[in-house]
């Protein structure tokens, strides 16, 4: 309590060298205003028993003293706001689906939503199909683009640079566009209702974007070190193998994360390749409960629910991985 009075004191109420009158006084009034809305706000709290105005008065309080962090609690409570509502309608009762009440956990709340998602649907098998689908995209993304982008990077041949520039002119091209070449190709090939169709056809639009991240990485690490490498006997690939990707795990961790995410949500190819139930990834499945005449909005919310949840676990593991792979290849040296 003492730290937190002498920070309110030293941002707010001491002088500070060459401020102007009318600044100080300006910055003494946001401390003062600060304190009086958290108490105002409180005290209606209290008379009126809502939780609401006490938690508006302490983010009104916060946005007089720290601008920058009210901005950032309002975006963060604007972000979370449609997923709690997602949330509020798996556990709805069937009879209550339509209300317009805004608390969090509705009245009556159960978890029938969530039991009949697996009872009268296949969502195990929608979420195991996914997850065949995805990790192999992710894996053989990772492999392709890990050796690709490594003699991008470390040779010159001719066609290189053109290679690379209609790799990345492969990215400005819609994915409506791609849909009836995809199929055409992946129906002469027989893999269609084939969960190894769809993960080619992923992979095909996964690998660009992840060889240009990846050489951008490769040439930043300097090529003395295999050299050094090479001088101790070893080969050209045991280099790459021992060398190389050891100081990329950061790089192909990113990789594995985006090449994991673009398939896991991925609707449009899906529906053209896969027509058995039996085959639907979780978007398909999630789809047929969007009927003519009806929806089963509290078993589609559920379902909205629970697929997060292998994402969410993925991004927080790979979340110390994320902002450094962003920049990943933009410094050379």
């Amino acid at each position: 309590m003492t730290t937190i009075s002498q920070d309110w004191k030293k941002r707010f109420w001491e002088t500070r060298e060459f401020e102007t009158p009318s600044t100080l006084w300006y910055r003494r009034g946001r401390g003062i205003g600060s304190i009086v809305i958290l108490i105002l706000g409180l005290v209606l709290a209290l008379i009126n028993s809502n939780l609401f105005i006490a938690g508006g008065a302490v983010w009104l309080a916060i946005a007089v003293a720290y601008p920058t962090h009210g901005f950032l609690i309002f975006y963060c409570i604007l972000t979370l706001y449609p997923l709690s509502r997602v949330v509020t309608i798996s556990l709805r009762p069937a009879q209550n689906l339509l209300s317009t009440s805004l608390a969090i956990i509705p009245d009556g709340a159960n978890l029938n939503s969530y039991e009949q998602l697996f009872t009268e649907h296949d969502f195990g098998l929608w979420v195991w199909n996914s997850l065949i689908i995805t990790v192999s995209v992710a894996l053989l993304g990772v492999v392709v683009a890990a050796t690709s982008a490594y003699a991008f990077s470390r040779w010159k041949f001719p066609g290189r640079n053109l290679g690379l520039f209609l790799l990345l002119s492969t990215q400005m091209i819609p994915a409506g566009m791609l849909l009836i070449p995809i199929y055409i190709i992946v129906a002469r090939l027989n893999l269609t209702n084939n969960v190894l169709g769809l993960a080619l056809a992923y992979t095909t639009t996964a690998i660009p974007l992840s060889i240009w991240i990846l050489r951008g990485y490769y040439d930043t690490i300097p090529f003395d070190l295999e050299e050094a490498a090479m001088v101790d006997g070893a080969t050209r690939m045991m280099a790459f193998w021992r060398v190389i990707l050891p100081l990329s795990a950061p790089a192909l961790a990113i990789i594995f994360l985006f090449n994991f995410l673009s398939a896991w949500n991925e609707y449009m190819v899906a529906n053209v390749i896969l027509k058995a139930e039996v085959m639907q990834t979780w978007p398909l499945g999630l789809n047929s409960l969007i009927l003519q005449f009806q929806t089963q909005w509290g078993t589609f919310a559920a379902g909205s629910v629970l697929i997060t949840i292998p994402v969410l676990i993925l991004f927080l593991y790979s979340s110390r991985w994320l902002v450094g792979g962003l920049t990943l290849g933009s410094v050379k040296g």
